[in-house]
């Protein structure tokens, strides 16, 4: 994270600081002994603000690209839903609305990712069998919470989504950033490859989903994990989030824990104990991964933001396992292996 000048209510300049030193000022906030720090956040159009004052914790505010109705924006109405899930959340703390901010409890910088990396000899275990357990409660549990209209339950990964993901990957991905220029017949074969992908996962039942759930959305509080990034739940096949976790594209967990972990989860959700779950795991796997690298090279060659160069690598590789481990995928590697060698 990046620290910036301490700044005063009357110092912003661009539209995003006039609208926190507005909220800073409404708050009573807007003094020079008031730290304010950007963070890096996620790949959405969301930036994320920490306010220290002089006296007092911390908050962290979400600005949103526009204002908002707060009985309608998603990250309330999903929050509640998970709140009464028992999944642990950020608290929100504040609104301004009509500026697009959102005032909520500040968690500190250690991600699950981070704090893996913070220390030898740190088990992770525990805190992926919490994760699970989250992915668990909202498969078994979200359902009874469904109400009509609620944002969680009327959107869904429909082959319509599915197939915008994936021609994400080719325009972002392949073009944006690789440069590729498909021929027409590169073209039809891998639209129809991709096409066939997102109808197999769309025509399985759909459980509720957090849509994003990987290791930079899990914060470590006192030995506990807190989720954030939930405002796009949706609902989708029930091993998307499983593959989220375990084949994370920022971190790589030992086999015998990734083992270990799926065992959890079947026990845990006995629906999704199939003679095809493997099948199911791996179809999933490529598209996540084949989204991913269209979300990566959309960051780096459309917005400039280098750092998302480095998870591309691991992405590729858990692409290329996937792929050569089952013949179903042979016809899509082969299309992609002279734009991508290393699917080779």
């Amino acid at each position: 994270m990046t620290d910036s000048p301490t700044t005063s209510g009357d110092a912003a300049a661009g539209p995003l600081d006039e609208r926190v030193a507005e909220y800073l000022r409404r708050a009573d906030l807007a003094s020079t002994a008031t730290r304010v720090e950007p963070l890096h956040g996620d790949a959405s159009s969301r930036a994320y603000v920490r306010v220290t004052p002089p006296e007092g914790p911390p908050v962290v505010l979400a600005v949103h690209p526009e204002p908002f109705a707060p009985d309608s924006l998603p990250q309330t109405v999903v929050g509640t839903l998970f709140r009464r899930l028992g999944i642990p959340i950020p608290a929100v703390l504040d609104e301004a609305a009509d500026l697009g901010i959102l005032a909520v409890e500040d968690l500190g910088d250690d991600t699950l990712q981070s704090w893996m990396e913070g220390g030898a000899g740190r088990d992770p275990a525990p805190l992926y069998r919490q994760a699970i357990g989250y992915i668990a409660t909202l498969q078994t549990r979200g359902a009874s919470f469904r109400t009509e209209g609620a944002p969680p339950f009327r959107l869904a990964f429909d082959a319509a989504k599915l197939t915008w993901e994936l021609d994400f990957f080719r325009s972002e991905f392949l073009e944006a950033h690789r440069h590729v220029r498909l021929t027409p017949a590169e073209a039809g074969a891998l639209g129809a490859e991709l096409a066939a992908v997102a109808a197999e996962l769309a025509a399985e039942p759909r459980v509720l989903c957090h849509r994003d759930y990987h290791c930079r959305n899990l914060m470590v509080r006192d030995d506990r994990l807190v989720v954030i990034d939930f405002q796009d739940a949706r609902l989708g096949p029930g091993t998307y989030d499983l593959v989220s976790l375990l084949r994370d594209c920022y971190v790589e967990l030992p086999d015998d824990l990734t083992a270990s972990l799926t065992r959890q989860f079947l026990d845990a959700v006995p629906a999704q104990r199939t003679a095809d779950f493997q099948a199911r795991f791996d179809l999933m796997s490529v598209q996540r991964h084949l989204k991913a690298l269209g979300t990566f090279g959309h960051q780096i060659a459309r917005l400039g933001r280098g750092h998302f160069a480095e998870p591309v690598p691991r992405t590729l590789a858990y692409l290329r396992r996937t792929l050569r481990g089952r013949p179903r995928f042979d016809r899509l590697r082969e299309v992609l292996i002279p734009h991508v060698p290393e699917l080779g």
